[in-house]
């Protein structure tokens, strides 16, 4: 009995080496941006791990002299990805519920279309997606650009099946006692079903926020106006064709990265409690 639990304890610290070891590994390409934000132009290309002198003139330049300011891209790339964040939640949770609880014909076969969406590639759709758009008038020098952002993003077929998974989980004795009560649908979900799934309501937040806060390929195609940017556009601007200004742009790169980290210290009992009763479920 005492081998079997020296065994079962020599696992576990097997496993956790190998954590640390992978986390320290994930962690290095951020800590070379951080460490590259302090350097010198001249210092980026000696093999030094910490830069000589702390230099903070790559901060002063993205915040005084990039163009457009660094306020507008925060502010943008914010407004952009907390839209479609509540667009996600309030459509994905619905969509999820339908298929998870409601009965009409084409259930599975509509479910089915949703997922098969997720297999073809933006690139693919690019062409007339944006000759649709143009014809919509929703690409321009305009504020409707964000419209036509808000159009594309603003459900995914990873948060319908997401949600649908997590409602399938919830017992049905709440929702029978609750239509039992006289609950209409609207109430059993927006009373029974959305605070029982706090969770994933965190979990696709947080994918959705990432997804749109580092998201390039759309913006580039749609928004044209300078003022529109985001922040992925901010860290193109230190990007040459024979030439790249590394210290500013990795500055960006920081200060881009802390929204998403500050997000995610927030939020992540949320998914641990979602990956534990998952666990328990099973």
């Amino acid at each position: 009995m005492e081998g079997r639990q020296l065994k079962v304890i020599f696992g576990k610290y097997i496993l956790l080496a190998i954590l640390v070891l992978y986390s320290f590994v994930s962690f290095i390409p951020f800590f070379w941006s951080i460490s590259t934000s302090f350097k010198t132009e001249s210092e980026v290309f000696f093999n030094h791990i910490l830069p000589e002198h702390l230099n903070t003139s790559a901060y002063v330049q993205i915040a005084t002299k990039i163009t457009p300011t660094l306020y507008t891209l925060f502010f943008n790339s914010l407004f952009i990805a907390v839209t479609i964040v509540i667009l996600h939640l309030i459509l994905g949770s619905t969509a999820g519920y339908a298929f998870a609880r409601l009965r009409f014909p084409g259930r599975d076969v509509l479910f089915y279309m949703v997922l098969a969406t997720m297999m073809i590639p933006d690139q693919l759709r690019v062409v007339p997606v944006y000759i649709l758009l143009v014809k919509m008038g929703l690409i321009s020098g305009h504020p409707s650009n964000f419209l036509a952002i808000f159009l594309l993003k603003a459900v995914g077929a990873l948060d319908i099946f997401l949600f649908r998974q997590y409602f399938l989980n919830i017992p049905k004795e709440l929702e029978d006692s609750a239509r039992i009560d006289g609950a209409s649908p609207i109430q059993v979900f927006t009373k029974i079903m959305l605070p029982n799934a706090l969770p994933i309501i965190a979990t696709v937040s947080i994918l959705t926020f990432q997804g749109s806060w580092n998201d390039l390929f759309w913006p580039s195609i749609i928004l044209q106006a300078p003022n529109h940017w985001t922040l992925p556009f901010g860290i193109l601007e230190f990007q040459g064709q024979f030439q790249t200004d590394w210290p500013p742009m990795m500055a960006l790169v920081v200060l881009s990265t802390l929204p998403i980290l500050l997000i995610y210290l927030f939020a992540q009992k949320f998914i641990i409690n979602m990956q534990l009763g998952s666990a328990v479920k099973q």
